[in-house]
């Protein structure tokens, strides 16, 4: 009986390790999907970051009086940039997703800022340059809404994945921390801006 024990305890064993590894490798499949969604809202939003001095630059030449938004906008710009960078290094962590939203919130309210300015200029919105970098603006707000909406699913899939039992268990062992949702609370901001110089 002591030999039977021995083999029913060793077979326990063998399938609880077989079982917890079956559910770490479900926890890294998820949290490689959420760091993967992330890295497309890195994409789209450099893209959309990498407009902004082009929009700048092109309404230099018509807003003369207006160099102190138009630095603004460029800092703005540069603060999203660095934040950007840390929470593309660690997705997820609230931190780092923290100043990503304040950050492009402060952008928004800066570009919402010169796009009102803009109107003050009819050359400028006449312009053929700043038409079409306001329509790619509007595009790139638009794949940066779908891209965070991809990020926040792999991530409710991910946090579902280690509240579960017995993966919570799991992930509580091997420390796979809960990740953070990049939310846009304010519902104006939900919406891509309307940019318009027609």
């Amino acid at each position: 009986m002591d030999m039977l024990g021995s083999l029913i305890m060793v077979a326990l064993l063998v399938f609880v390790a077989l079982a917890a590894a079956r559910i770490y490798n479900k926890l890294i499949t998820l949290k490689n999907r959420y760091k993967n969604a992330f890295s497309q809202i890195d994409v789209q939003l450099t893209r959309r970051y990498d407009l902004i001095p082009n929009l700048v630059e092109t309404a230099k030449a018509y807003m003369t009086h207006e160099r102190e938004t138009l630095t603004a906008v460029i800092a703005a710009r540069n603060q999203a940039v660095a934040n950007l960078r840390l929470a593309a290094e660690n997705p997820g962590n609230l931190a780092a997703m923290g100043a990503l939203t304040a950050s492009d919130r402060g952008l928004e309210a800066m570009l919402s800022r010169f796009m009102a300015l803009t109107e003050n200029y009819p050359d400028l919105k006449a312009s053929d340059n700043m038409r079409q970098l306001s329509e790619e603006l509007t595009s790139a707000e638009n794949r940066v809404a779908f891209a965070r909406q991809a990020y926040n699913d792999a991530v409710t899939a991910y946090n579902i994945g280690r509240e579960h039992f017995p993966a919570n268990i799991v992930a509580s062992f091997f420390h796979f921390p809960m990740a953070v949702l990049l939310d846009i609370e304010e519902e104006g901001k939900r919406q891509a801006p309307k940019v318009s110089f027609a």
